[in-house]
């Protein structure tokens, strides 16, 4: 695999500072690290294990091989669970105040119904990001508190732009592999 990327129409804020940090020769592997949680730290302020999108295992492979050459989205594609559905409630939220159901349903539409989350992921998701104050719930009938309605913070719009930023070219190039995959799989068969 090619070390060097070409610089397209399609890449970000996040991802040019990275290649420009890296631009001008061969980095050893300690370094490079070092680069990386450095870049990540000056984008979001913090962390990788800190940042409540990034940490865990799905993001490990940031920390432990080159970043420029591992995407997350391509193994997560391939394995039970997936990333993207906090990416995918801020998005919702952005939109308008939504209640847990209602995002349910968004996010069945979204999939034309090929995926359907529940609510024993979404709500522990939904008070997780509250406490990290990018959303902010309040209860449609504060005495009976039937619907809590969520809504994305001024804190949570920023973060929703720099994630979107971050993943973007990741996105489009896993959608690129699992082409490539499909092209592989179904080259004999032409039938997709």
């Amino acid at each position: 695999m090619c070390s060097h990327r070409k610089e397209s129409k399609d890449e970000t804020t996040f991802w040019h500072g990275w290649h420009q940090r890296r631009r001008g020769r061969r980095h050893p592997p300690h370094k490079l690290k070092e680069m990386w949680r450095s870049h990540f730290r000056e984008f979001f302020g913090m962390e990788p294990e800190d940042h409540w999108f990034f940490s865990g295992r799905r993001f490990k492979g940031w920390a432990s091989s080159d970043p420029g050459t591992f995407n997350p989205f391509v193994g997560l594609m391939l394995a039970k669970g997936g990333g993207l559905l906090p990416l995918l409630v801020l998005h919702l939220l952005k939109e308008q105040p939504r209640y847990g159901n209602d995002i349910m349903k968004a996010l069945q539409d979204l999939t034309n119904g090929r995926w359907v989350s529940n609510p024993g992921v979404i709500y522990p998701m939904l008070s997780f990001m509250e406490e990290q104050r990018i959303v902010k719930g309040e209860w449609e009938d504060k005495d009976r508190r039937t619907r809590r309605f969520y809504g994305i913070t001024e804190q949570g719009s920023s973060e929703l732009a720099r994630l979107k930023d971050v993943m973007r070219p990741r996105l489009k190039e896993a959608s690129e592999i699992l082409q490539n995959l499909i092209d592989e799989l179904y080259a004999e068969q032409d039938i997709i």
